[in-house]
């Protein structure tokens, strides 16, 4: 069912046609967000993957930022692990991009603390959409009970995600929005061909 919900963002992606300088700079987001998980491995829910997927909506928009963090999920998993729960993660890296993007011209996502509030928000969120998968792959069904256990349980996890957005944000967000606008305008990113 999630894989059904991620279609048309893919769809409508590949409907369009790119020149070869938007395809290449997207395929290295995509690349940069999902090795850079790797290092991290042994510091649970601790990466600059979410932190890649949010400045690459920033610049190039939502439907980019969707694809980066979809295509990050299934990239990293070749080193981590796939399972049931890398579709889960798909979906939620790639809504946490297409948000990113479509909330990119608000005042207060040009500021640096809207971006870190905005990274904050997607740590507890990304995590609260995985405990979905969890509930429905570990327990079998939904009660109260079973979503107080695996919120309460996946809590430090996604305190360390939603603290490690704002690192990565608070440090480096400014900077890397300055070069992939730069590259963006200098080779004509994400300009459809005729």
């Amino acid at each position: 069912m999630i894989v059904a919900v991620m279609i048309p963002f893919w769809v409508r992606f590949e409907r369009k046609s790119f020149h070869a300088e938007s395809m290449v700079m997207i395929a290295m987001l995509a690349a940069i967000a999902a090795v850079g998980r790797v290092p991290f491995v042994s510091l649970p829910s601790v990466q600059p993957t979410s932190f890649v997927i949010i400045v690459s909506a920033l610049v190039l928009g939502p439907e980019v930022g969707f694809i980066v963090g979809s295509v990050a999920a299934v990239v990293s998993n070749l080193f981590l692990g796939q399972g049931p729960w890398t579709p889960w993660q798909m979906f939620c890296w790639g809504m946490m991009g297409f948000s990113a993007g479509l909330l990119r011209h608000r005042l207060w996502m040009a500021t640096r603390w809207g971006r870190i509030a905005f990274g904050f928000v997607w740590g507890f969120l990304f995590g609260w959409i995985m405990n979905i998968w969890y509930i429905i792959g570990y327990f079998g069904e939904m009660t109260w009970h079973t979503f107080a256990m695996a919120y309460a349980a996946s809590f430090y996890f996604d305190l360390a995600h939603a603290l490690s957005n704002v690192f990565f944000l608070g440090l480096f967000a400014g900077r890397w929005i300055k070069i992939l606008t730069r590259m963006k305008v200098k080779y004509g990113v994400l300009q459809e061909d005729s």
